[in-house]
This record gives C-alpha cells, sequence and structure tokens, in this order.
C-alpha cells in the first residue's frame, strides 16, 4: 500500500499533501469540470478523470484505485449511497458501517445518546412541533436545504418550496431537531484503533449563507430575508482552556459508544458538531465519522495538533502517519475496511 486515494473535491487537497509528506504516491479521482484546478498542486502524483465521482464504483476505475487506500470525506458520502459505498472493492480507511449511521439522522441520534452526550430534542412530525426548530436533510448536505421553522404553517411553506424545486418528495426527508441557541463549535477528532488513543487535532466554526449575514442589515428588514445555512467556509477557533477536559471526555464517550454499537468502532478522524449554551455547556446536534472540511484550515497544524506533535499535522498528514503505521506493524486489518 504505497498509494493514497481521493476524490478530487472537500479536503482532497489536504489528504494527498498530508500522503506526499509522509512518502505516500498521491492518486486523485477527478470530475473532468475540475481539472485544471487540480493540475496546479504538484504533490498530486497521477488523476483519475470521470464525468461523476459515483463512477468508481465501475470496475474500469475501482481497479486503477486497489492498489491504493481511499480516504472517504463527505463528497462521497454525498455522492453515493450506503450500499454503493459497501460495495467498494477499495481498500477503505476506516469503517463503513460508521458512515451509515452518520447518513441516517435517527442512527444519529441514537448513537450521541449512548455516548451520554447531551443532544437537542427531535420531533418524529411536523404536527408535533411547539419551539423553534432548524429542519435538516439526511446525510452530509452541507448545510443545504435547512430552514428554520416554529409550527405547522411555517414548516410546510418551507417544505413546499423544496418539494417544487425537486430537493425532496416527502416530509420523511427531513429532519426535525430544536433549534438551540449558542456558539456553534466543531471539534476536531482523531482516534487511533493502533495505541488506543484520542486525539484533539482542531476546532472551527462555520460560515454559513445567509444566516450569518443577516446582522449586518438593520433589524427591521431582515424579516423578508429567508435564513440559509448553506456552508461557504471554515473559522479557526481556539476555546477557554478550562473546557479541554470535558471535550476530551465526550470524544472518549463518543469513541466507546462506536465500539459498542458499531463494530469495530470508530477508525481515524470524526468530528463532534454542537453550540455552546450561556452556561458554557455543549450540546451535541451531529457528527461526522470521517474528516471534516473545516480541517482544512490547519494544514499546518492547529493549536491543538502542535501540543501533540513537533511538526506539522493536519488531519490530511495524520491519516497518512496512520496508515504507514499500520503498514510498518502488519496491522493495515485495523484501519481499512475491504470487500473482496
Amino acid at each position: 500500500m504505497n498509494t493514497i486515494s481521493t476524490l478530487g473535491s472537500h479536503c482532497a487537497l489536504q489528504v494527498l499533501k498530508g500522503a506526499k509528506d509522509e512518502g505516500f504516491k498521491t492518486k486523485l479521482v477527478c470530475e473532468k469540470k475540475r481539472v485544471e484546478l487540480y493540475k496546479r498542486f504538484r504533490f498530486i502524483d497521477e488523476m483519475i478523470i470521470v464525468d461523476r465521482f459515483n463512477e468508481i464504483k465501475e470496475k474500469k476505475v475501482s481497479d486503477e484505485l486497489v492498489e491504493s487506500v481511499l480516504i472517504p470525506h463527505g463528497t462521497m458520502i454525498s455522492s453515493m449511497s450506503k450500499e454503493e459505498i459497501d460495495r467498494l472493492e477499495i481498500p477503505f480507511f476506516g469503517n463503513k458501517k460508521i458512515l451509515y449511521w452518520e447518513a441516517d439522522r435517527r442512527l444519529k441520534n441514537e448513537l450521541l445518546k449512548s455516548a451520554n452526550l447531551t443532544i437537542p430534542k427531535s420531533f418524529d412530525s411536523y404536527e408535533e412541533i411547539d419551539r423553534l426548530v432548524l429542519v435538516k436533510l439526511h446525510g452530509a448536505a452541507g448545510g443545504k436545504g435547512y430552514f428554520l421553522a416554529w409550527d405547522k404553517e411555517s414548516f410546510m411553506n418551507n417544505f413546499r418550496v423544496l418539494k417544487e424545486k425537486g430537493v425532496i418528495n416527502n416530509e420523511n426527508e427531513l429532519f426535525i431537531q430544536e433549534y438551540v441557541v449558542g456558539v456553534p463549535v466543531y471539534l476536531q477528532y482523531f482516534y487511533s484503533p493502533i495505541n488506543n488513543e484520542l486525539e484533539l487535532l482542531g476546532i472551527d466554526k462555520r460560515y454559513e449563507s445567509n444566516v450569518d449575514s443577516i446582522g449586518r442589515i438593520p433589524a427591521r428588514y431582515q424579516d423578508i430575508i429567508s435564513a440559509s445555512y448553506n456552508v461557504i467556509g471554515n473559522q479557526p477557533l481556539v476555546l477557554r482552556e478550562s473546557l479541554l477536559d470535558e471535550v476530551y471526555k465526550m470524544g472518549d464517550r463518543f469513541v466507546n459508544a462506536c465500539k459498542r454499537l458499531v463494530e469495530p468502532g470508530m477508525i481515524g478522524p470524526f468530528c463532534l458538531e454542537g453550540v455552546y449554551d450561556e452556561d458554557a455547556n455543549f450540546i451535541t446536534f451531529e457528527f461526522s465519522g470521517r474528516i471534516v472540511a473545516g480541517t482544512n484550515l490547519y494544514i499546518q497544524g492547529s493549536p491543538y495538533s502542535t501540543l501533540l506533535y513537533n511538526e506539522p499535522m493536519s488531519t490530511g498528514r495524520r491519516i497518512a502517519r496512520e496508515i504507514k503505521i499500520a503498514r510498518e506493524n502488519d496491522k493495515l486489518d485495523l484501519i481499512l475496511s475491504k470487500n473482496f
């Protein structure tokens, strides 16, 4: 396993730069429309050009990847079904089963509850809405299609808009969750099954359009704008040091819950995503069971990775380091999912 591969989107640059820094060859599955972008970066050794990302399930493409380790990220989850990912006959970094749980928000809640994490109230039906809620699509949508509602009427008004646009077909495709007021924070972890250690590699907050821009206009005009939650980018964040102990404890509880419910458990990067309320309590609204785009902030390392490593350590490079350690110690079976 001398090559690391990924899809050309989301955090591909970080992943492949980290792979090159760790001495691996690099391979990118790239859609035609993005070839000119990725040609700019010399650490990409080879590109497999496709019309659509889900072509990696086809034999002619998968045969070119079978000698590499494929790194999943959000674009893979949004481009392919759970069943398609599961059938990939390519060495796959991480636990594929985690992605099943990530793609279904009800399973997400079950896992977060098992980890004894505080989560917002969820609603089985729009008929039950009795407070301000955030309505989300299932899967890795990057905030696209999310909307606020506070009663049945406001829910149905937004639902009709999404249906007319062809985004959804029925209300069962939506997840309704209490809106929690506070500071949105994304905790970037890495768990190594090789040494049984949890690392905190970074923290970020997202910048979303247009909800994060509404405050720039006078209050009397704000109610004529519909809030949207499409993620545009990420901002770095450093927490009060007094909060870090609980951050690590939450990560440990999540890792242990994964071992119980999603065997063999968490492998590599994951993110707990939530809000700190006015009392500095963390309410977890979801998780990502793989590398998240907020880690792109820290290609040269974050304040937290610097506490652990005396060299620049991005999450992408940490993935490559884990693969290298596993390869050198004949422990690839601990970090890879394969279907052969």
